[in-house]
C-alpha cells in the first residue's frame, strides 16, 4: 500500500537547520557545568548520558549558536551518521559538537521527524556521507532530506502508538536504574563501608539482614598491612581506608614509594587485602578470520565494545555480530559462561557487561570469572576497579588495561561465605534487571518492525492496533 502523504525537504518544514560546534574541545571540558553532547551521546530515539561531558557557562555562551533546547532534533554527523534523538526536557540547557540541529516548524512534530530520520532516511544519509576514513553527514545534505508530512492530526495518531511503546521501554529502563542502584548500594555497604561489621562492633544488629547472614560477618576490625611490589607499579585506593589514601600523596595512586609496605588501617577481622587478579580467573578473547565466511553469521554472539550495555542495564544478551562454532574453534576466542564479567581493555576503555547468555568476545576485552564461583561480587568489584582507574588518571583518558593494571588494584576480600550470601540476596534483583532488559528489547524490536510502515503511512492505524494489543497481553 502506498502513502499519499506529501514529501517535503527538511529545510522547508524546519525553522532552523544548523550544526554543532566545530573546533578543539579537549581543554574545554570541566567536571560539572553545562552538558555537552557528542555523537556517542545520541542513540536512536534516546539521549545516552554515558561519558557525558560538561563545559563552563562562559564557553557555552560563547558558542551559543550550537546550544540545544528541549524539542530540538539532534542528528549525528560522524561515527554513526543519521542516528537521531529529540532533546528531552531534562536537558534544559546544553551544547554540542558534531551534530546537525533541527528546530521544527509548525508542520512537523519533533518526535515524528525523529522517527522518520531513524527509519526512512537511511538511503538519503548513506548517499550523502563523505570522507574516506571517517564518514560525515553534512548540514547541507540534511537540509535536502525528503520527509513525509501528513497532517498534524495523523502525526499525533502515529506518535501515540509509537511513543506508547517507547514509554513502556523507558519505564523498564528506569526500573533497571533503580534496581542497579540498590545492588550498588548493597555492595558498597557490605564490602566498602563494612556497615554490618561496624554495627556488630557497636552491639547493634546489622540492618536489613537475618541472623544467619549477620553471623557471617566478623564483629571487629584488625590492623592490616599491604605489601607493595615495585614491579607492579601502582597501588589503588579501591577498598582502602582514607589513612592509606592520605599516605599515598592524597590519592595519587600512580606515585611510587621506597617504603615496601603501606598500612591499610582497620579491615574486618579475617578479611584479606589482595590484588584484584587474585580474586578472578582472567579470560582472553579473539577474532575469527574475517576472510573466512564460514566463521561468521552463526548462532554464537560475539561481543565487542559496541555491544556494551548502559551501566544500569548491566547485562549483554545479544550482540551485533555472531560467529559459528567453526569460527569459535579456529580462533583464540572462547565461549564465556553466563555470569562472566566483560571489561573492555583497549580502544574504548572500561566499559562493562555481565554476560546474560553464552557468548564469545574479541581480543580487546577481558572476561572475569570469580574464584568464589560468584557472578555479582566480581561484577561490582570490577565497577569499582574502573572507578579507581579513573581516579588514577585524574580525569584524563587511560589508554589500556593490562594484567599489571588489574594486579595493582587491591580489594579487601571477604570470607567466601559472605560472598555466597551476597549472591543469594542479589539474585532476584539481578534476574529482574535481565528480564526487564529482555522485555525492553522485545518491545524495541516490535517498534522497529512497525515503524517504517507506520511512519510512511503504509500501515494504517487500525491494522497496527491488534499487533500492539498482542504485545500488551
Amino acid at each position: 500500500m502506498s502513502s499519499d502523504w506529501p514529501l517535503k525537504e527538511l529545510v522547508l518544514i524546519a525553522d532552523e537547520v544548523t550544526v554543532g560546534y566545530v573546533g578543539p574541545m579537549a581543554t574545554e571540558y570541566v567536571e560539572s557545568g553545562i552538558p555537552f553532547l557528542r555523537s556517542l551521546n545520541i542513540d536512536q530515539f534516546n539521549i545516552n548520558s554515558n561519558d557525558l561531558k560538561y563545559v563552563t557557562p562562559e564557553f557555552h555562551h560563547r558558542i551559543k549558536k550550537s546550544s540545544l533546547h528541549p524539542g530540538d532534533v539532534a542528528i549525528v554527523r560522524t561515527g554513526k551518521p543519521g542516528t537521531c534523538a529529540v532533546i528531552p526536557d531534562w536537558l534544559q540547557d546544553a551544547n554540542c559538537s558534531d551534530l546537525v540541529i533541527v528546530r521544527c516548524g509548525r508542520e512537523i512534530r519533533p518526535h515524528f521527524l525523529c522517527y522518520w530520520v531513524n527509519s526512512k532516511a537511511t538511503h538519503h544519509i548513506e548517499s550523502h556521507t563523505v570522507g574516506a576514513v571517517q564518514q560525515h553527514f553534512n548540514v547541507g545534505a540534511a537540509k535536502t532530506m525528503k520527509v513525509a508530512v501528513p497532517s498534524l492530526h495523523k502525526q499525533d495518531q502515529v506518535l501515540e502508538l509509537l511513543r506508547g511503546l517507547d514509554d513502556r521501554i523507558t519505564l523498564l529502563r528506569e526500573t533497571n536504574t533503580t534496581l542497579e542502584a540498590i545492588a550498588q548500594t548493597l555492595f558498597k555497604s557490605w564490602f566498602v563501608d563494612f556497615d554490618p561489621v561496624r554495627a556488630k562492633q557497636e552491639g547493634r544488629e546489622p540492618e536489613g539482614m537475618d541472623a544467619a547472614t549477620a553471623a557471617l560477618f566478623p564483629s571487629e576490625f584488625e590492623d592490616s598491612e599491604l605489601g607493595y611490589t615495585p614491579s607492579v607499579g601502582r597501588v589503588s585506593p579501591t577498598g582502602v581506608t582514607r589513612q592509606i589514601r592520605d599516605e599515598v600523596s592524597d590519592g595519587n595512586v600512580g606515585l611510587r614509594c621506597a617504603n615496601p609496605t603501606y598500612r591499610l588501617g582497620l579491615v574486618p577481622k579475617g578479611w584479606r587485602p589482595v590484588p584484584f587478579t587474585d580474586t578472578v580467573y582472567v579470560i582472553g578473547g579473539g577474532t575469527p578470520k574475517t576472510s573466512m565466511t564460514e566463521y561468521w553469521n552463526g548462532d554464537i554472539p560475539w561481543f565487542s565494545v559496541v555491544d556494551a550495555p548502559t551501566i544500569t542495564d548491566v547485562f549483554v544478551i545479544d550482540t551485533q555480530k555472531h560467529i559459528t562454532e567453526k569460527g569459535l574453534n579456529n580462533s583464540s576466542t572462547k565461549l564465556l559462561a553466563k555470569g562472566t564479567t566483560i571489561i573492555s581493555a583497549r580502544g574504548t576503555i572500561g566499559r562493562l557487561a555481565l554476560v546474560g547468555r553464552q557468548m564469545a568476545m574479541n581480543q580487546s576485552c577481558y572476561g572475569l570469572r570469580g574464584k568464589a564461583d560468584d557472578d555479582y561480587f566480581t561484577y561490582f568489584s570490577t565497577c569499582r576497579l574502573v572507578e579507581s582507574l579513573k581516579q588514577r588518571s585524574h580525569g584524563s583518558v587511560f589508554d589500556t588495561i593490562t594484567m599489571a593494571t588489574m594486579t595493582g588494584v587491591f580489594i579487601i576480600y571477604p570470607d567466601k561465605a559472605v560472598i555466597r550470601a551476597f549472591e543469594t540476596l542479589l539474585q532476584p534483583v539481578m534476574d529482574r534487571i535481565q528480564k526487564n532488559l529482555e522485555q525492553a528489547q522485545t518491545l524495541a524490536t516490535l517498534r522497529d518492525t512497525l515503524l517504517p510502515r507506520l511512519i510512511s503511512g503504509q500501515l494504517r492505524l487500525p491494522d497496527a492496533e491488534p499487533i500492539l494489543e498482542t504485545a500488551n497481553a
